[in-house]
């Protein structure tokens, strides 16, 4: 995503660690604003300590100090792109808000907003939850785009959108405008205003590119602008309107997708492997659990229609909450000894491999919680056995090169060949909203961001991301990102060895060669969105040793028998070196089990692809910019 000029850094939120979380917040103007939550959640789990950026809310408090307190996160978090403030705010169930006096809740960077029911329906706001932009108002700001609305997070509630509270454009719809790295899960919506996916409210070009919903209930969804979209296991009324490719799996109320390309819409009728994301409740007793729910095959709609989420719960108890400062060796001893992991947000610095051995271990983090690299390390590694699940985790890269940031299995082969236990297709080894950073805030070097050495993993919506825009190592100007090519560093986005992989909802963009080449068998992705890299400096950096010109946003192994992919894109926008040429957005080994359905490229403005599927599809240029060259299947 483009990033155009530096917009203001607010700061200054903090809290207590004791049962009393405070929230103090110094805006521009030098306000201060400061209040209290209701401590009964915490004290119902006696010394449980969720950590400084957890901010609980209590539907005792007036609505006007629930207010003041959401209002201070999000003025300090709408423009802190590459800041390292992480916050979980966390409503107890109840009700919040009225028709007469709504809440009007803005989410910003590195903000999660959920629900501590064992259902949606425990948490009931009424009002508004919303994402904008990020310019505080000013429209006159080039940040007033949605393009770079990344890590933000809405789940495990209901949104009665019924008492508005806001005037003109703003009261047409709830605002969600977002990018990559954002989820929406477990929400219901209720009321007769439109859930929107588009700020069109803002003056200027409304631009949106990517995004998930899973286990949701909507009336009417606007797409707008959003570019491409994975909507899984949920329940819509009306979804408006497309861009490039809008993906629907396991949808009840889905589009039909017999039109396509026109409207750009890709439906499967179930989804063929899904897992839920475990989240954090309080049971009738007052006391924290983690739901951590079943995988299910061939699934269709919302998981809690017919009451809580089938699967199982695991006491706070039987997890280490960890704390940024932790060492590796006191979170992986914890670990040894059979706890789970929970993750407070905020940042940890991790110089040797977090490791997650044991069958059915669970690692949540909350307020997108981020392990950073350090001195080379792989911050995290899962071994090949049953059950693992990681959820609601960032992973940077450092400043020294890491040879990966995730590993999932052994790197030497399957875990089938070498006789270890393995991954289970019942139980499989499950990743939900997993992110990967190389850059952005600082300098980040790595080989390869994800490597899945697993068989019958889930991969449940990740972003992969070599960053091409950040406050060190880079390079302003159209024509000024050599420096960000030499320094900000990373070969492979992921690479998949493991037979009978899925992924629903996989993000991989801007790295230096292959963003994604999957070896193993039996693999399923459904929706899979790419931008190649902007800044190769010449053509010479970006061809093959072989002399193939650019390397595709996605390629399958020629070993590989049996493949499918639904709905897909890969992007060029080359800005700086117009002229450089890729052969091919997608190659894919000439058998009938590879099977890809409802894929494209598009040139952005700068950069050529010069076919969709190997030697197949019209050539994506500026010519054309903005315009897929669509495939509808292959073979």
């Amino acid at each position: 995503m483009i990033l155009d000029g530096e917009g203001q850094t607010m700061a200054g939120l903090g809290s207590t660690r004791s049962g009393r979380v405070v929230v103090a917040a110094v805006t521009a103007a030098g306000l201060m604003v400061t209040g209290a939550t209701a401590a009964s959640a915490h004290r119902a789990h006696g010394a449980v300590d969720l950590g400084s950026n957890v901010v609980l809310i209590d539907p005792s408090m007036p609505v006007a100090e629930i207010q003041a307190k959401v209002n201070a996160i999000a003025d300090a978090q709408v423009d802190d792109e590459m800041g390292t403030n992480r916050w979980s705010v966390l409503f107890t169930p109840g009700t919040y808000g009225s028709v007469d006096e709504p809440l009007q809740i803005r989410v910003g960077y590195y903000t999660e907003i959920a629900g501590l029911g064992a259902s949606p329906s425990d948490v009931v706001v009424h009002g508004k939850i919303e994402t904008y932009n990020r310019c505080l108002g000013d429209d006159a700001n080039p940040n007033c785009i949605a393009l770079n609305n990344f890590w933000r997070t809405l789940s495990n509630l209901t949104l009665e959108i019924d008492g508005t509270g806001q005037d003109g454009c703003r009261a047409s719809a709830n605002f969600w405008a977002v990018s990559q790295a954002v989820s929406v899960r477990r929400l219901d919506v209720r009321g007769e205003t439109n859930f929107s996916l588009m700020d069109y409210c803002t003056a200027g070009p409304q631009y949106a590119s990517g995004g998930f919903i899973a286990d949701s209930r909507f009336g009417t969804v606007l797409n707008g602008s959003q570019q491409q979209w994975l909507t899984r296991n949920s329940v819509v009324g009306t979804w408006t309107n497309g861009v490039w490719n809008q993906v629907f799996s396991g949808v009840e109320g889905a589009p039909d997708e017999t039109a396509f390309p026109d409207p750009p819409y890709t439906t499967l009728d179930q989804t063929p492997v899904s897992r839920e994301k475990p989240y954090l409740y309080l049971d009738a007793k007052g006391r924290y659990q983690v739901r951590v729910p079943k995988a299910v095959t061939d699934s269709r709609g919302i998981s809690w229609a017919d009451g809580m989420t089938p699967g199982r719960s695991i006491s706070l108890d039987d997890f280490y909450v960890a704390h940024p400062g932790d060492s590796v060796a006191t979170i992986n001893a914890q670990l040894a000894r059979g706890k789970n992991l929970l993750l407070t947000p905020g940042i940890y610095d991790v110089d040797r491999s977090i490791r997650v051995n044991r069958a059915d271990t669970v690692v949540l983090g909350l307020g997108h919680a981020t392990l950073t690299a350090v001195d080379g390390a792989t911050p995290l590694v899962v071994r090949d056995v049953p059950g693992v699940i990681v959820a609601g985790v960032t992973i940077d890269a450092g400043t020294e090169e890491s040879p990966v940031l995730l590993q999932v299995g052994s790197t030497h082969g399957h875990g089938r060949a070498l006789g270890h236990h393995k991954s289970s297709a019942l139980d499989p080894i499950t990743l939900s909203d997993v992110y990967f950073r190389v850059g952005g805030p600082h300098i980040g070097k790595a080989d390869t961001a994800m490597r899945i050495d697993a068989d019958d993993v889930l991969i449940d919506h990740t972003w992969v991301w070599r960053a091409d825009h950040g406050v060190e190592g880079f390079t302003a100007g159209v024509n000024g990102d050599t420096d960000r090519w030499n320094t900000n560093t990373g070969r492979t986005g992921v690479v998949v060895t493991g037979d009978d992989v899925t992924a629903t909802g996989l993000f991989v963009e801007h790295f230096q060669q292959r963003n994604l080449v999957w070896e193993g068998d039996g693999g399923t992705v459904v929706l899979f969105q790419n931008e190649l890299p902007y800044d190769p400096p010449t053509q010479a950096d970006w061809t093959q040793p072989d002399g193939t010109l650019g390397y595709p946003g996605y390629t399958v192994a020629d070993s590989v028998t049996t493949h499918e992919l639904y709905g897909a894109g890969v992007y060029v926008f080359n800005q700086n070196n117009p002229d450089i040429v890729t052969a091919s957005g997608f190659v894919v080994p000439e058998t009938p089990g590879v099977r890809l359905h409802h894929v494209m490229t598009v040139n952005l403005s700068a950069g050529t692809i010069q076919h969709v599927v190997n030697d197949l599809g019209t050539q994506a240029d500026n010519t054309n910019t903005g315009t897929p060259q669509f495939i509808v299947d292959v073979p």
